[in-house]
C-alpha cells in the first residue's frame, strides 16, 4: 500500500498538483458556502449515502440493489440543485459581487460611517422608546427588489427621518428602511421571512424578516424589538441580540467594512474581541 502511495506520488508533475489543488480549492469553497446554513445536514445525509452505495457495490454485488441505484441517479441529479437552491444561488451571486476576487465596491467612506453613526444613535433611541425598527444596510448584493416593494425617498441618512418613519403614528413604520451607502433609498419594504427554527419564541416577524434578508445577500440588517426595547443585528443568517449602542456600532464597523485594513483573520479576531468571545 505505501508502495503504491510512493509509485503515484513518484510520477505526479507540476500540472498533476496545479490540477489537484484546483479541486480542494473547489470542495473547500462549497463546504465555506454551507457552514452554518441548513444545508449542512442534507450534505451529511448525500455523503453518507454516497458512501453506502460505493461501499455495497464494491464489496458485494447485489443485482436488484444495482439496478436501483442506476435508475434513480439521473433523478438525484436533478434533485441535488432543487435541494441546494439556496446555496447555489449564494455562491453564484458571490462570484459575480465585484468585491469577490478583484476588490470591494466603496462608497464615499465619511458618508458610510456618518450614516452608521446614525443608524446607532436612532437604534438607541428607539429601543429607549420601545419603538420597533428595522434598518437594512445594503452591500455587495443589490436590493433592488426589495427597495421596489416599498415608498421611495432617496434620502440621506438622518437620526430626525429615521425616528419619524418609525415613529407608530405614521404610515411608513410598517416595513423595512433599505439604505445603500449613506442614503435612504425607500421605507416600508417587505422582506423576505426566515424559515429556519428559531428556538426563541420572543423573535417575531421583524427579527424573521431582519434574518431573512441576510440568509439571500450579504446585507446587515438592524432590528430593533418593540416589546423589549431590545436591539439585535443580523447578518448571514444569524442573528447577535442585546447589543447596546457602543456594541452595535462596533459591530456595524466590523460587518460594513471588510475592506479597512487587515485580513480576515485579523478582523474575526477584532470582531471576538469586540463581543468579548473567547476563542
Amino acid at each position: 500500500m505505501i508502495a503504491d502511495l510512493f509509485w503515484y506520488l513518484q510520477r505526479l508533475g507540476w500540472l498533476d498538483g496545479v490540477d489537484i489543488l484546483l479541486v480542494a480549492s473547489i470542495f473547500f469553497w462549497l463546504f465555506y458556502l454551507v457552514r452554518g446554513t441548513r444545508a449542512v445536514p442534507l450534505l451529511r445525509g448525500v455523503i453518507f449515502l454516497i458512501i453506502v452505495v460505493l461501499l455495497l457495490g464494491g464489496l458485494v454485488e447485489l443485482r436488484a440493489f444495482g439496478w436501483l441505484i442506476q435508475r434513480a441517479l439521473p433523478a438525484l441529479l436533478v434533485a441535488v440543485p432543487v435541494i441546494f437552491q439556496p446555496e447555489l444561488r449564494r455562491a453564484l451571486e458571490q462570484l459575480g459581487r465585484p468585491g469577490t476576487l478583484f476588490g470591494w465596491r466603496t462608497g464615499e467612506r465619511e458618508e458610510v460611517e456618518s450614516a452608521l453613526s446614525t443608524v446607532t444613535e436612532a437604534s438607541e433611541t428607539l429601543a429607549q422608546r420601545h419603538q420597533g425598527a428595522l434598518i437594512v444596510l445594503e452591500r455587495q448584493t443589490g436590493l433592488q427588489e426589495f427597495v421596489e416593494s416599498g415608498v421611495e425617498l432617496d434620502a440621506k441618512v438622518s437620526y430626525e427621518l429615521l425616528l419619524t418613519i418609525f415613529n407608530p403614528n405614521t404610515t411608513l413604520h410598517d416595513g423595512a428602511v433599505i439604505v445603500r451607502e449613506g442614503r435612504i433609498l425607500a421605507a416600508a419594504c417587505v422582506l423576505p421571512l426566515s424559515t429556519a427554527f428559531l428556538a426563541d419564541r420572543q423573535l417575531g416577524l421583524r427579527h424573521r424578516a431582519g434574518i431573512g434578508v441576510t440568509e439571500e445577500s450579504d446585507a446587515i440588517a438592524v432590528v430593533v424589538s418593540e416589546e423589549r426595547g431590545a436591539i439585535s443585528i443580523a447578518h448571514n443568517g444569524r442573528i447577535i441580540r442585546n447589543l447596546d449602542a457602543k456594541r452595535l456600532q462596533k459591530v456595524l464597523h466590523a460587518f460594513y467594512q471588510p475592506m479597512l485594513e487587515g485580513g480576515w483573520s485579523q478582523r474575526v479576531e477584532r470582531l471576538r474581541q469586540m463581543l468579548g468571545v473567547r476563542s
